[in-house]
């Protein structure tokens, strides 16, 4: 147990120590902070297009339907000078020669772009927006809003509504449908704060397992190289130092994303007075309340999903020579965790299904699947139940397998072997 805990200590020590580490554990919810900040400040100073409504509006539509989207630009939707845009109204038999003009037109950088309103609009509701700024998407937001409440606001007419009451109804506000999440404990707090957290929860897990699963590997791959697994292998079993490495450097994981939850809590209750010192508009961020218990499964998840994930890389990393050969050999449970990646969307839309269900049980999944229907739901307890036991059987596999491949390979040297004498090793170890 002595040299157990002394393998743990300097693997843990080895990489907290580190500038990367300090790093990383510092400026990721700084960065993520400044990422939820600067699009508000940069949309506010830009705000899209200035001259946005230097554009051409090619009227077919036989109803004056131009000349009230010019009128609705002259807003201030967009722009409080609207001279510089200029309805053409055209037949539907001259619209496609109309275009070519405008187009050429746009490229001579005579006007921004073209609107193209069709004979048909009024049924079809559909408008064609060409320029150079067509890729901006507030612009063509902004516009298409404009033609959306003039279609609406003409067809209105059509069937006799009263101008005045067209005028109010067309400039009504969106519905802001809020959802709120019903659990067994009663209200648990907005449905898209839940799914957002729990998109988080999964991208956070996998993250982690990657990166830190990657660097078991590294490190196995690093004292063979360098012929130091020689040296310690004499005065320590294999069996422990794979135990110790794996246990490290979860514990270095774990160390990281406990700082990253306490900092991303203390960084959100400064978000607000940030941006109202910047002038910018601020809603509040609402956390989700989650128990305890719930808290403690999710870190357990990951701890067992980073063993499980760590005893696999780390006999790759006694196999291979080189880094290109664990490149190659790691192939397979890159798949199983980009796989798993595949599935967080369905999960996340509806965490009841039966792919939802077995997904959060397959134990090379339910590290990162099962803490995502944590994060939404409450899980029946024989789900809950089945999925670790399911991740504890797979681990006692996983690292009966790696001890038996970690205690041959390190100590081999030369090509990369065969699935044949991996099989041979675990046999004869």
């Amino acid at each position: 147990m002595a040299r157990l805990w002394a393998v743990i200590k300097r693997e843990y020590l080895e990489r907290v120590r580190t500038k990367w580490f300090i790093f990383a554990t510092v400026f990721a919810p700084l960065l993520m902070t400044a990422l939820l900040i600067l699009p508000i400040w940069l949309i506010g100073k830009s705000g899209g297009t200035s001259d946005l409504s230097r554009i051409w509006i090619l009227d077919a539509s036989g109803v004056g339907l131009g000349a009230r989207v010019r009128s609705e630009l002259s807003g201030g939707l967009m722009a409080a000078d609207t001279s510089h845009a200029q309805v053409v109204v055209v037949s539907p038999a001259k619209l496609a020669q109309a275009e070519s003009t405008s187009t050429h037109a746009v490229m001579r950088k005579e006007t921004n772009g073209y609107l193209v309103l069709g004979p048909r609009i009024l049924d079809d509701t559909i408008a064609r927006y060409a320029g150079r700024n067509a890729s901006a998407l507030i612009d063509v937001q902004r516009v298409g809003e404009a033609v959306r409440r003039e279609v609406l606001a003409m067809r209105l007419e059509q069937v006799g509504v009263d101008a005045e009451k067209v005028i109010s109804l067309t400039r009504a506000k969106r519905l802001d449908l809020q959802t709120e999440q019903i659990g067994d404990r009663g209200r648990e707090g907005s449905g898209m704060v839940k799914y957002f957290f729990s998109f988080a929860i999964a991208f956070l897990l996998y993250t982690s397992i990657l990166v830190y699963g990657q660097t078991v590997l590294r490190s196995v791959l690093e004292e063979k190289q360098t012929r130091v697994a020689e040296v310690v292998i004499s005065s320590i079993s294999t069996d422990t130092l794979l135990a110790g490495k794996v246990l490290g450097v979860g514990a270095v994981g774990l160390t990281q994303q406990i700082l990253w939850v306490i900092m991303t809590l203390v960084l959100t209750k400064a978000r607000e007075p940030v941006m109202r010192a910047m002038h910018l508009p601020s809603t509040p961020i609402e956390i989700p309340s989650i128990s305890p218990f719930v808290l403690a499964l999710l870190m357990l998840f990951f701890f067992l999903g980073f063993i499980l994930y760590s005893a696999l890389f780390a006999a790759v990393g006694a196999m291979v020579n080189t880094d290109q050969e664990a490149q190659q050999a790691q192939q397979p449970f890159m798949l199983l965790l980009v796989a798993t990646v595949i599935l967080i969307q369905p999960v996340l839309l509806n965490p009841t299904t039966k792919l939802a269900i077995g997904a959060s049980i397959f134990p090379f999944s339910a590290p990162i699947l099962m803490p995502v229907r944590l994060s939404l739901m409450s899980v029946p307890w024989w789900q809950l139940a089945a999925s670790l036991a399911s991740m504890l059987v797979m681990i006692v596999v996983a690292i009966w397998l790696a001890s038996r491949i970690y205690r041959v390979g390190l100590l081999m040297y030369g090509k990369r072997p065969t699935l044949r004498e991996v099989a041979r090793w675990v046999r004869r170890a």
